[in-house]
């Protein structure tokens, strides 16, 4: 077997359900399989898995054992001579994974295969705005001192300040970087086991750092191929309270006596760096007042579902019929002015949907999917925000 897709979903049912819809797709000329492990979700993630994706493997935790732990249990059973970490709240496109795997092969072609480690890819947001943890640095000290300070941000361009956001590579250039985001991580399976996974002494947070530098330790090669884009809506499995806060806190320093030696002052100044950071964190979590939308607009070939969604939101749907008018992103979506697109997946492929967020991004638009065969339509307006589903049966 080629790949295993592992997903460790909590409480997401909604967002679960679309991930792993994209991942069958994405899968359907690849010998591979989905491996969903459940952290003792408390909403109906696991029946919904049951009903819709019988043929997924389904591994239910009986406790939330944190996102090193459920992915080393998922790992554990996977066939595949890749694997790849994926959050639930992600879309990929259908030639996500062949486009990876593709470039990994090329890799081993190049003879660069036996340093390789792992892969990452570009991500965005809900909004379609490039999420710059896709490709950092190791947050040595000093690094670590540029993000806290917004130094990264004053000399963008400097190599000596940019380098938390691996800034040596724009978002569209592919190439080696220190680490990779757990939301998408592609590697060798025997490597992922060579280093012995993700850190089950870190909950969460930090364990993909760590898992990246362990590879690098091993004189291993990370990448951040910029040729496919994934949707990551972000933070939908945590609220960022105090729990959030205490976590992050704990994640960060564990990272930090892990793998430096670093002076007492060094210590204390780390500390007050990092309450102050994650309380930032946690207050960017804090829910804003939620706009409405001024006026919706449907991708779809199906005139029926504009009555019905425009009784569900209560505002006339405006119908952008795809058996009679060509998907033209650029003409259609000039600005968006409070505009909310609706992309109806039975029309608008994945691909096609990360494509119109990406084009249209910071032109005004809000955006909205209804998964094939949904009876929901689900997004994110905000990437420090949880996402939205709206019901439409």
């Amino acid at each position: 077997m080629q790949l295993s897709v592992i997903i460790l979903n909590y409480n997401v049912c909604y967002f679960l359900e679309q991930c792993v819809l994209s991942v069958q797709n994405a899968l359907e000329t690849i010998d591979g399989e989905v491996i969903v492990i459940d952290n003792n979700s408390q909403d109906d993630s696991c029946e919904m898995m049951k009903k819709l994706f019988p043929n997924v493997k389904l591994i239910q935790n009986n406790e939330n054992s944190g996102f090193p732990k459920g992915n080393n249990i998922g790992v554990a059973q996977a066939q595949g001579e890749y694997i790849c970490i994926l959050n639930p709240d992600t879309v990929v496109a259908e030639d996500t994974f062949t486009k990876v795997l593709a470039f990994a092969e090329s890799l081993h072609s190049s003879q660069l295969c036996d340093s390789m480690g792992i892969i990452g890819c570009k991500l965005i947001d809900g909004t379609g705005n490039f999420l710059p943890e896709s490709k950092r640095g190791v947050p040595t000290p000093w690094v670590a001192f540029t993000k806290i300070t917004g130094l990264y941000k004053l000399f963008a361009k400097s190599r000596t300040f940019g380098k938390y956001y691996a800034q040596h590579l724009n978002e569209n250039e592919t190439g080696k970087v220190d680490i990779l985001v757990g939301a998408f991580m592609l590697m060798k399976r025997e490597l992922y086991l060579e280093v012995d996974g993700f850190d089950e002494d870190c909950f969460m947070y930090s364990d993909d750092i760590d898992l990246s530098y362990m590879v690098l330790q091993k004189g291993k090669s990370n990448y951040y191929f910029h040729e496919t884009t994934v949707i990551h809506y972000k933070g939908e499995s945590t609220v960022k309270d105090e729990t959030y806060m205490k976590r992050f806190q704990e994640a960060m320093s564990f990272f930090y006596k892990k793998h430096f030696r670093i002076s007492a002052l060094f210590s204390l100044f780390m500390k007050v760096g990092i309450v102050f950071f994650s309380f930032i964190k946690m207050f960017q979590g804090k829910s804003a007042i939620k706009m409405t939308p001024k006026s919706y607009l449907l991708f779809s070939a199906n005139q029926k579902l504009v009555d019905k969604l425009s009784l569900v939101l209560q505002k006339k749907v405006s119908f952008h019929d795809l058996k009679t008018e060509k998907m033209v992103i650029s003409s259609s979506l000039r600005s968006g002015d409070g505009t909310e697109i609706i992309l109806d997946n039975e029309f608008v492929s994945f691909k096609e949907s990360i494509a119109i967020l990406e084009s249209s991004r910071n032109k005004g638009f809000t955006f909205k999917i209804i998964p094939k065969n949904a009876n929901f339509l689900i997004g994110s307006n905000n990437s420090n925000e949880r996402g939205e589903i709206i019901k439409i049966e």
